[in-house]
């Protein structure tokens, strides 16, 4: 990221978003909102004085996926470029009662600007590459595995965070209490292979979940279980790394996680996580008294997927994610000239899959912009002018933005019209039809059919 940051054809519009998308491939018109950090990118240098000295503290990090905590200005991420603090005026004390500006006063730069406004910049481009990721699924949805209501039944993103050296907790692996686990169930496919909830597979949370098994391995002494479906290590070297972990002393029960609860019958579980469970493999119920447990949850389409699948005009599958235009032979292209997908916006998918698709969708893009020029498909919305009472319910049911009104008429821009029809289907006048598929041309086909049959 740092050398994308400082490559010279390359501008990062960080902390914003897009709110409009017009025009078509080659001249797509792109509005976006540059939300005000006040704090201006120019100036800063980074130096993280502000964060250091910010009296408001103890805001839940959504980085550290809320066990740890940050200032009222604060980097939204590790890592980030450019490497800009934002601030956070619902909870800074300048913004909520017009005090403190310590930030402001202590800035050796000047940088920071209580003044700062949005900016809305408009943006003309040729291709656009979405990529905007996952959510993962909201373990609370699930409230058998007791998630918000037990201790020490934490996420996948939650472990993730606690075990790494950069985490809240620098690296160990800790109960509520401060004791290190001497047990810990790492329960795989919440929220995933569920009818009640997603019925795809997710892809990475067999081996991230092994991967926390060979974390806590190494960190701690504890007892670990790993609960799971089925084990899908489907990728270069993941076969090999799940037998590493069987000879590592990683106990495996075939059978998904049915219940969390904290109430014992006995009394070694007094105290204790206890996870009701049926192993298939032994064909018997089961209760696993742990310590910690660990939900692995699964990928699922992020909440504004539905918004931003009409701003850029994308189909999406059946499982929410959006839909590529051909599986195999166009992966990285939608339906939509000159707007490509990649990584797990498209589906489920691993860091290496992630990458290797984003390359495929930069190429693919490189490769429109080379030619200069667009095949168009010969299927295309015809406006009857002479028809058409301007109503507009044909420009509101168009999924591809590819119809607009002018001079009181329905107005079709061929470039980005893909002869879907559904405007012919709205149009209440009649005065819209598409080429080569006509009512005169599918009653002639009709009639021909017929007489084949009667001849027949």
């Amino acid at each position: 990221m740092v050398s994308v940051g400082q490559h010279e054809n390359i501008e990062i519009l960080s902390y914003s978003e897009v709110e409009e998308v017009s025009g078509f491939v080659g001249s797509f018109k792109v509005k976006v909102r540059k939300k005000a950090r006040y704090v201006n990118e120019d100036l800063c240098t980074g130096c993280g004085l502000c964060q250091e000295k910010c009296p408001t503290k103890d805001i839940l990090s959504e980085f550290e996926a809320g066990i740890g905590t940050r200032k009222a200005i604060y980097m939204p991420f590790a890592q980030a470029v450019p490497r800009v603090p934002v601030i956070d005026t619902e909870h800074c004390r300048h913004f909520q009662k017009g005090k403190c500006g310590v930030c402001q006063k202590l800035c050796p730069r000047g940088a920071v600007d209580y003044e700062q406004e949005d900016q809305i910049l408009e943006l003309a481009v040729g291709t656009i590459l979405v990529t905007t990721g996952f959510d993962l699924f909201d373990a609370t949805r699930a409230p058998e595995y007791g998630y918000g209501r037990l201790d020490n039944v934490v996420t996948s993103l939650e472990f993730e965070r606690m075990i790494s050296a950069s985490g809240p907790t620098h690296g160990k692996v800790l109960l509520k209490d401060g004791r290190e686990p001497q047990s810990v169930a790492i329960l795989h496919c919440i929220g995933s292979r569920d009818e009640r909830y997603n019925v795809h597979c997710s892809r990475v949370c067999c081996m991230w979940s092994l991967k926390f098994a060979h974390l806590l391995k190494d960190v701690t002494d504890a007892e670990v279980y790993e609960l799971y479906i089925d084990m899908r290590a489907f990728g270069k070297g993941y076969e090999e790394f799940y037998r590493r972990l069987l000879r590592e002393g990683v106990i495996f029960i075939r059978g998904k996680g049915a219940e969390v609860t904290d109430v014992p019958e006995s009394p070694e579980e007094e105290g204790k996580l206890i996870v009701k469970c049926e192993d298939t493999l032994l064909g018997e119920l089961r209760r696993l008294p742990v310590d910690m447990v660990v939900l692995s949850t699964g990928l699922e389409p992020r909440r504004d997927a539905v918004q931003v699948a009409h701003t850029f005009g994308l189909s999406r599958s059946g499982d929410g994610f959006f839909l590529e235009k051909h599986v195999k032979l166009a992966p990285v292209e939608t339906a939509s000239d000159g707007i490509f997908i990649a990584g797990a916006c498209q589906g489920p998918k691993d860091i290496p899959d992630t990458v290797a698709q984003a390359g495929a969708a930069a190429v693919a893009a490189l490769a429109m912009m080379d030619r200069g020029k667009v095949t168009l498909q010969p299927y295309v919305a015809i406006v009857d002018v002479e028809r058409c009472s301007g109503c507009g319910e044909c420009v509101l049911a168009c999924p591809y933005s590819a119809i607009e009104l002018v001079d009181g008429h329905a107005q079709i821009e061929e470039t980005a019209c893909k002869g879907c029809g559904t405007c012919v289907g709205h149009c209440l006048s009649k005065a819209l039809s598409l080429s080569h598929f006509t009512d005169e041309e599918l009653v002639a086909e009709m009639r021909g059919a017929l007489r084949v049959l009667e001849v027949a």
